[in-house]
């Protein structure tokens, strides 16, 4: 698909209609704009975190993680990185 638009004198340009629809756009809907090698890319940040449930699908060892295994993974995690944090941050005074 290829469509057009213009830029005002203020930055701002309107999303056509055809790109709107393919990416389930309405008012209020965030984008993304990546640019790489002079191109850019335009993400639609429409979907909520519920939306994606399932998205990956089962894992591949059949294994699955309880509410509260991952609550202690996340808090190892942060705690590390505190340590990491704390001690780059002596480290850096000394």
């Amino acid at each position: 698909m290829t469509a057009h638009s213009k830029i005002t004198a203020k930055g701002q340009t309107t999303i056509p209609v055809a790109v709107r629809k393919a990416l389930k756009l309405k008012a209020g809907d965030r984008i993304d704009y990546i640019v790489r090698d002079g191109r850019v890319e335009l993400v639609a940040r429409n979907r909520r975190a519920v939306d994606l449930a399932g998205i990956l699908g089962k894992p591949p060892d059949g294994r699955t993680v309880t509410i509260e295994e991952m609550d202690e993974a996340i808090g190892e995690f942060v705690a590390e990185d505190d340590e990491r944090i704390m001690r780059e941050w002596r480290d850096g005074i000394e």
